[in-house]
Order: structure tokens, then C-alpha cells, then sequence
């Protein structure tokens, strides 16, 4: 057995199912050998796709994705989707091709130093210096991905390792880190402080983030709200925390959050803060919301907790188990006049649009297209416009809804919802994109087609950078610079050339069929959805 047998092992060990990435020769020996093995490999166009892919695997399956890509530019190109994923946590294994290791620090050919490169976008990485250590490293890896607070590690493997024997292979039955040991079990006197200042609150709120859902929580927080019928916002990446209609749900907050969370937030007496960063995009303005309120933060990360928002009472801990515990209370909570007011503001804080009647209301789009999603369906949300509309729009039944909050990678829709639909073939997978954002990925039309990856593709075109246009309209009264999509391609075509089925709306009264015809069959579909270029969100 070589190193890169080693590899495969080690990946069948961690029940590795599909590995997205894009070949070179300083990763060949990898790829040589996972043809012995049953994990399927996927092909993906761009380097950067290949983590978006894996992310998509990773947040709706579970446990964490991988991807393997060449040297030099092939692990440069893969940064971005390694920011991405470190911003939002999501654990990945990143395995990267490297030179030879007499040739480390010599500039040769398709060298770069991709541990140093990425030290700030992964919890952790390493540069594979002896064969024998193979089987530790990815215990490890995968370990230090899947636990405390998620992320990408990076693996970086020079040839000559992958293709040196290995002696006596033995994956590892447990991990021994004698400085990694992340705190799992919440304080049981600061669980019960949090459950005394929830007793006396008269205006209760839990505030969930991406933490929730990361940690595998929703289960116990809908019982815990439920049991106690305590109100419930969400930043941006906690949405389908809570199904969008339930009753004690009341939106996304921060800046381009509901009017009704916002208020929320702001009227609270006590906040329970649950894997969340408080980070300035998911509550503006925490200074204010904390003045007079008690903060219970609970999170995973202890560095997290205080970072941007004065806290009252600090949990360390996995969601989960935070929540399995507060399930042990017996919590004398009552604030039916507060649900009452919130139920008020729901129904009267609206966000009143104006729209053109030439053009496709994207708003009333996203809307009849979720009411007609499947109840489990998975949609993703790109960046820009389209985002903010999904967020506001979309309505989660007991799905999922992905997008990339920290670091809003613009083109991350249609590789994490492929990635996505290959963990999930099953599942009703549907991407909403901009042009703008779709021009990013476009290319991964063709991974689509090779491996008959059935996900559903919408494209809002407007001819703009539309969310960097209304910037501009608002701080640079319409002196628009560089945000006009000139030579977007015919869509149309595009789709026939990767034979993939299309349709264009351009009206509202064409919405209802064009949605049904799209989402009747489990086959790839492109949509083109004309929106007016002067929409605001």
C-alpha cells in the first residue's frame, strides 16, 4: 500500500461517499487510487466549485464534505471556497496535491504554499511529511472539522508521499490532542442562571443562528419553544431553524431582516443568543439591542461570546446539549401579551414594494415557488438581490435553506446545490441565482449534464450587478460604475448547448404554470426570470 491507498482507507474509514475536485499531476496518484475504491468522484469545472460542492454535501447530509485538487493554482483557486466555508463553518476536508518534498521552498513548477496561505480561512492544517502519518493526520482532520466549532481543515500531500510505501496501516480508533479538547457540555449553574432570568422576563426572545443547525439542535430548540412558547428570530443563516409559518417564528433579523424580528429585538427584556456571532449584517446595531436586555449567549466558540455585544450571561457549549438540558426545566414562562404585540407587528410591520407590472415580481416569484416546493425540498440562495429576496420570501417548510452569510460568496448557488442533490438524490433541490451570480458557476452546467445531477436553476436577470446598482442609486445618486451585465449570454442557448431543458417568464400571470412545469419532473431545469433592473430590496 502507498500514501494514496493510505488516503482512500482512511476516507472509506470516515465513510466518505464522493469527493468533488479537479485533477493535476501533484494530486494523480490520489485520484489513481480512489479508482479501486467505491467512493464516487465528481469533476467539477473550477477549483472554487469544488468546496461550494462540498459545503452543499456537508449541510444537508452531515459529516464532512471533501474535496482534492492539484497543486499551485489548482489549491489557490480553492481558497475562496475555503474562506467561504470557514466563514460559516462548515467542516471540510480539503486535500490539496503538492510538489515533491526535496523541491519545498524551491519555486518549482505549480509550488505554492498553501498551508500558509490559508492559515487564516481553516481551524487547522497540515503538510504531510512522512507516509506513516497518514492515518493519524486525517483521524485528526476530521475530528478537529466535525467538532466544537465547525471548519475546513486543509491537507496538503507532496507527490513523492502519496506514492511512498506505507508500513503496517492502522486507522486510529480514537483522537488524542492534548491541546484541541472543545468544551461540549454547557455549565450547569449558567444553564440555570439563564432559566432564572427567563422567568422573569416579561418579553422573552431566542434569537438562532447557523449554530443551531450546524450543532444538529432544531429538534430540541422547537421543543423547548413549543414546550414554553417563547418567540423566535433568526439571523440569516439560522433560517429553517424554525419553519418560516410557524406561529412563534417571526423572521430573519438585521439589516435586511423582517421589520417585525428587528422590533423584536429591540423591545426584548431578555435575548437568548444561540450560535450566533452578532456580527454587524446579522444585527445591526447590537449596542443598541443589548442596552437594556439580558443576554444569554450561548455558543460553541468561547471567543465568540462578548466579541461584538456585551453578554449577561455566557454559556459555553454544543447547542444541543444546551438545549437537551433547558428541556430538563421546568421553566414558568408566560408572555401571551408579548406573543400578541409580536403577532401585531407581524401582521402590520410589512415591507410595502412597489412594483413594475413589465416585469416578473421576484417577490411574489419566490413566494408561489416555495408553495409549491416539496415539504422537504433544499433551496439555495446565491448572493446579492436574489438573496435578500429568498430570505425574505422563501418560505421553509421542514426543508432546508442554504446561503453563504459570512463571507457572501457570490457563484456559490449551483455548485453547493449540485453538491447538495449528489447527498441527497432523493430531495428536491432548487438554486436561485442573479445573472450576475450565475456567470460565476455557469460552467458547472456542465458537471450537471456529465453527471446527470438533477437541481433546479434560477436565473433572475435584471442586466445588472443589482445589489452593487442599488448601491450605487442610494450613496452615488445613479452614477452607476461597472454593474452593467453587458454580453450575459442567451440563456436559452446556453441550455440547449449543455441539453438541459429551459423556460423564460417575463410576466406574472405566466408564474403559476412556468413553476409547475419546472418543478414536475426530476430532471435539471434552467429557468430565466426577467426582473425589473431598477428593483430595490
Amino acid at each position: 500500500m502507498n500514501g494514496a491507498d493510505a488516503i482512500i482507507k482512511c476516507l472509506e474509514n470516515e465513510k466518505v461517499e464522493v469527493v468533488y475536485g479537479y485533477p493535476g499531476v501533484a494530486i494523480c496518484p490520489f485520484y489513481n487510487s480512489i479508482l479501486n475504491s467505491d467512493i464516487k468522484t465528481v469533476l467539477i469545472r473550477t477549483e472554487q466549485n469544488a468546496a461550494h460542492a462540498a459545503s452543499g454535501l456537508t449541510r444537508t447530509s452531515g459529516g464532512p464534505g471533501v474535496c482534492a485538487v492539484t497543486s499551485g493554482p489548482g489549491a489557490t483557486n480553492l481558497i475562496t471556497g475555503i474562506a467561504t466555508a470557514y466563514a460559516d463553518s462548515i467542516p471540510l476536508i480539503c486535500i490539496t496535491g503538492q510538489v515533491t518534498t526535496d523541491l519545498l521552498g524551491s519555486d518549482g513548477f505549480q509550488e505554492a504554499d498553501i498551508t500558509g496561505a490559508v492559515e487564516s480561512f481553516v481551524k487547522y492544517s497540515y503538510l504531510v511529511k512522512n507516509v506513516n502519518d497518514i492515518p493519524r493526520i486525517f483521524k485528526e482532520a476530521f475530528y478537529i472539522a466535525n467538532s466544537g466549532r465547525k471548519g475546513p481543515v486543509l491537507i496538503d500531500i507532496p507527490f513523492d508521499i502519496q506514492t511512498a510505501e506505507i508500513k503496517n496501516f492502522k486507522y486510529p480508533d480514537e483522537v488524542k490532542l492534548r491541546t484541541y479538547k472543545p468544551t461540549i457540555k454547557g455549565n450547569a449553574l449558567q444553564i440555570k442562571k439563564a432559566v432564572t432570568a427567563l422567568e422573569k422576563a416579561k418579553r422573552p426572545l431566542i434569537c438562532v443562528g447557523g449554530g443551531v443547525i450546524l450543532g444538529g439542535a432544531v429538534k430540541e430548540l422547537r421543543k423547548f419553544v413549543e414546550e414554553y412558547r417563547i418567540p423566535v428570530v433568526s439571523t440569516m443563516m439560522g433560517i429553517s431553524a424554525m419553519p418560516t409559518e410557524h406561529e412563534l417564528y417571526y423572521g430573519m433579523v438585521g439589516n435586511n431582516g423582517s421589520p417585525a424580528a428587528n422590533r423584536a429585538m429591540k423591545e426584548a427584556d431578555f435575548i437568548m443568543l444561540v450560535g450566533a456571532r452578532v456580527a454587524d449584517r446579522a444585527v445591526n446595531q447590537p449596542e443598541i439591542v443589548m442596552k437594556d436586555t439580558v443576554l444569554v449567549h450561548i455558543d460553541v466558540d468561547p471567543a465568540e461570546i462578548g466579541k461584538n455585544a456585551d453578554f449577561s450571561i455566557p454559556i459555553v457549549g454544543d447547542s444541543k446539549s444546551i438545549f437537551k438540558d433547558l428541556n430538563e426545566y421546568e421553566v414558568d414562562c408566560f408572555c401571551a401579551d408579548w406573543i400578541s404585540t409580536l403577532n401585531e407587528y407581524r401582521e402590520k410591520l410589512v415591507v410595502k414594494r412597489k412594483t413594475n407590472s413589465k416585469y416578473v415580481d421576484p417577490a411574489q416569484f419566490i413566494t408561489k415557488l416555495s408553495r409549491k416546493m416539496k415539504n422537504d425540498g433544499i433551496y439555495v440562495a446565491d448572493v446579492g438581490q436574489n438573496q435578500i429576496f429568498s430570505c425574505r420570501y422563501h418560505i421553509v417548510k421542514e426543508g432546508r435553506f442554504l446561503t453563504t452569510g459570512g463571507m457572501g460568496t457570490m457563484g456559490y448557488s449551483i455548485p453547493a446545490a449540485l453538491g447538495a442533490k449528489v447527498g441527497n438524490p432523493k430531495k428536491q433541490v432548487v438554486c436561485v441565482c442573479g445573472d450576475g451570480s450565475f456567470q460565476m458557476s455557469m460552467m458547472e452546467l456542465a458537471t450537471i449534464k456529465q453527471y446527470d445531477i438533477n437541481i433546479k436553476i434560477i436565473v433572475f436577470k435584471n442586466n445588472f450587478l443589482g445589489l452593487v446598482r442599488q448601491y450605487q442609486h442610494f450613496n452615488y445618486k445613479d452614477k452607476y460604475s461597472v454593474t452593467e451585465l453587458e454580453g450575459t449570454p442567451d440563456l436559452e442557448k446556453l441550455a440547449s448547448a449543455y441539453d438541459i431543458n429551459f423556460i423564460k417568464i417575463t410576466k406574472n400571470d405566466q408564474i403559476d404554470d412556468a413553476i409547475d412545469k419546472f418543478l414536475k419532473k426530476d430532471e435539471a431545469y434552467l429557468m430565466e426570470v426577467d426582473i425589473d433592473p431598477m428593483d430595490l430590496v
